[in-house]
C-alpha cells in the first residue's frame, strides 16, 4: 500500500483521544496507530479499550506476559507483523523471560515453557489458522491444564487479536519506531520485518 487506508488522528487535536494515548503509555509505551485509526469513531475506540481491558484483566494463572505470548502466536499464523511486532514488545515489558521471547516458536520443546503454556500455545496457533485448527485433542489438551474460566480468558486474547491483525492488515496501519525496534530486536531472526506497515 501507497499509505494507510485511513490516517489516524493526532492526539494532541482531541482531549479523549489524550486519554488513550495515557492508557497505552502504561502498556506499550506509546499509543498505537491503530487506536488513533479506530477513534475516527470514538464509540469503537472506546469499546475496543473497555474489551482490551476485561481481556488482558488477570483473573486465574493466565499471566500478562503468556496472554501476550498468546496474542504474537496468533498473530504470527494470522500473518499480521503489525501485531506480532506489538505482542512480543508487550511480552518483554510484562516480563516474559528471555529464554521464551528468544524461543517463542520451540515453545513445543524449549524448558523455557511448561506444559501448560504448552497446550495454550497449541491452542492459539489452531484458533489462529484458517480454516479453524482446533479439534478434540487440542481442546482435551487445553482442560487437562486451565480451567473454563481460564479457557475464555484465553480465547479472549485469540479473539481480540483476530479483531486487531484484520484490523491492522486491512487498514496498512503504520508501524511505530518502538513496535519497530521489539520487532528487530526480538523477531528479525526468524524472518520477522516490517512488511506494508512503512511509509
Amino acid at each position: 500500500m501507497k499509505q494507510p487506508l485511513v490516517m489516524p488522528k493526532v492526539a494532541n487535536e482531541d482531549l479523549e483521544l489524550q486519554k488513550l494515548v495515557e492508557f497505552f503509555n502504561e502498556t506499550l509505551g506509546f499509543c498505537p496507530n491503530s487506536v488513533k485509526t479506530m477513534h475516527h469513531r470514538p464509540r469503537i475506540a472506546y469499546a475496543f479499550i473497555e474489551l482490551n481491558k476485561a481481556v488482558m484483566e488477570n483473573e486465574g494463572r493466565v499471566t500478562s506476559a503468556l496472554k501476550r505470548l498468546i496474542g504474537y502466536i496468533s498473530s504470527n499464523a494470522a500473518g499480521c507483523r503489525y501485531c506480532q511486532a506489538h505482542t512480543i514488545r508487550a511480552a518483554e515489558r510484562y516480563h516474559a523471560s528471555q529464554d521464551q521471547l528468544e524461543h517463542i516458536w520451540s515453545y513445543k520443546t524449549h524448558d523455557a515453557f511448561n506444559d501448560a503454556e504448552r497446550a495454550a500455545l497449541d491452542f492459539a496457533l489452531a484458533a489462529s489458522v484458517i480454516p479453524n485448527g482446533v479439534d478434540d485433542t487440542v481442546a482435551s489438551n487445553l482442560r487437562k491444564h486451565w480451567d473454563d474460566g481460564e479457557i475464555v480468558e484465553i480465547l479472549g486474547v485469540i479473539a481480540l487479536f483476530g479483531f486487531l491483525n484484520r484490523w491492522n492488515d486491512s487498514m496498512g496501519t503504520e508501524m511505530e519506531p518502538g513496535a519497530i525496534e521489539s520487532g528487530e530486536k526480538l523477531l528479525a531472526q526468524v524472518g520477522w520485518s516490517i512488511g506494508k506497515h512503512t511509509y
